[in-house]
């Protein structure tokens, strides 16, 4: 296996180079906001789907105890914990740590997303809710975790961090894949075969960095020194090939942190006239930040006594709160939305007063299917066929939609430069969430 990813990311690396030469890249300006809206939305529906399926695995492995009274006889193993076999530090069967685990979740989602809201409050100064705004996260994660700390008589499952660092297996392979194989008999054919997988993953990672790039360079960031599309795409999937030599994952663009980050460095005016609504007037383009942010995260070998105190039910709460906050500034979430009301409630922007409401929606459930078919492929066997459907939805904006809508309701629910709502308060900070897709 691992040496069939040598090869896939030897290919990996043919196939950049190839369409980097002849800028490939070029050919995103075909993937309009109907495509992205979609891969965002998807995305942010994924990490809402694992935060809670990761919660039922938890009720399944604890699962609730009946009430009991305290003079019932009972078996003498019951309530025990197990520890399952193969697996000796995985325990099952604990009372209560279910219980715990909800409210861990929802207690760090619940304080980073009210915290998050704080900065456009009246409280305190403007410098001192911008601060709590923006470490939101963090403040609600230290909270639970000492709220865990201090129940000391329900297990919780914490953070698995292994102690120094080496390979997973070294008995069985050392720092490097050899493309031939452990035993040097890797097939001649399977070397040439891996092209196939290969593509695939291209067109996955084209489709990821490209997309993340299109939404990070939007017109309204006012971007000065522009986005490298052909550089990006080069160096994630040079790294990438030469990661696999050493058993590592291939690389791709993390869409929520880039925009996140983009989020975090965006300057807001100053609503000065009442009635003025804030808006960009620069973004701080640098690189120091990106560093240091990497650097953070390899000083977690360091520090791995203090990720393990982390519950992974905190880490599930920070999921949901990126889920969540991802589809704020996503036209399909507002148009979703305005599938269950009143036309007379309906906002004032182009798509929704320029386009008749059954087209509108029309155009929303069109969406909203091609966003089902995706979710279905990637849930089952077929999910090698997901890059591919996700690029029939570029063909079927520019050939299919146009026989449905005409050019003015398409240029309305299609624009690139819609409106946004900001959750800047006029008047106050000059620092905003600036709400992007995700």
């Amino acid at each position: 296996y691992l040496t069939g990813r040598v090869w896939i990311g030897f290919w990996l690396v043919l196939i950049a180079i190839v369409t980097v030469a002849f800028e490939g890249s070029i050919l995103v300006r075909f993937v309009s906001r109907f495509t992205q809206e979609i891969f965002s939305f998807l995305i942010s529906l994924i990490f809402i789907y694992e935060t809670f399926a990761k919660l039922v695995k938890i009720f399944k492995e604890h699962p609730l105890q009946n009430y009991y009274h305290g003079n019932t006889t009972m078996s003498s193993s019951e309530f025990n914990q197990t520890l399952i076999t193969g697996s000796p530090r995985k325990v099952v069967g604990e009372p209560n740590t279910a219980l715990l685990s909800l409210v861990l979740m929802a207690g760090t989602y619940f304080i980073a997303f009210y915290l998050r809201k704080f900065k456009n409050s009246s409280f305190f100064p403007g410098k001192m809710r911008r601060i709590i705004g923006d470490f939101g996260v963090p403040i609600a994660i230290l909270i639970m975790v000492l709220v865990d700390y201090s129940v000391k008589d329900t297990y919780t499952q914490k953070l698995n961090v292994p102690s120094g660092f080496s390979v997973s297996s070294p008995e069985k392979r050392g720092w490097l894949i050899s493309p031939l194989g452990l035993d040097g008999q890797f097939p001649v054919w399977m070397m040439g075969a891996s092209i196939l997988p290969a593509v695939l993953v291209f067109i996955l990672l084209f489709m990821e960095s490209q997309i993340t790039a299109l939404i990070v360079s939007k017109k309204e960031r006012k971007l000065v020194k522009g986005t490298g599309f052909h550089l990006d795409l080069l160096i994630i999937v040079v790294v990438g090939g030469v990661s696999a030599l050493f058993g590592l994952p291939w690389l791709s663009a993390a869409t929520v942190r880039s925009v996140t980050h983009t989020n975090a460095l965006t300057v807001m005016s100053k609503a000065v006239v009442p009635g003025e609504t804030p808006h960009i007037q620069e973004v701080k383009e640098q690189r120091v930040t990106g560093f240091l942010v990497a650097v953070l995260v390899g000083l977690s070998i360091v520090i791995g006594e203090v990720l393990r105190k982390i519950p992974l039910a905190v880490l599930f709460g920070i999921f949901l709160y990126m889920g969540v906050m991802s589809l704020n500034g996503i036209q399909l979430t507002e148009r979703l939305i305005l599938l269950l009301m009143p036309p007379k409630y309906h906002p004032e922007h182009n798509y929704v007063h320029k386009v008749r409401t059954t087209k509108m929606h029309l155009f929303t459930l069109v969406q909203l299917t091609c966003l089902c078919l995706l979710w279905v492929v990637m849930a089952t066997t077929a999910a090698l066929a997901f890059p591919f459907m996700l690029l029939l939805t570029i063909p079927m904006r520019m050939l299919l939609l146009p026989r449905f809508f005409s050019t003015t309701e398409l240029q309305n629910l299609d624009a690139d430069d819609v409106d946004r709502h900001l959750e800047e308060k006029e008047g106050q900070d000059e620092y905003s969430q600036f709400q992007m897709p995700v």
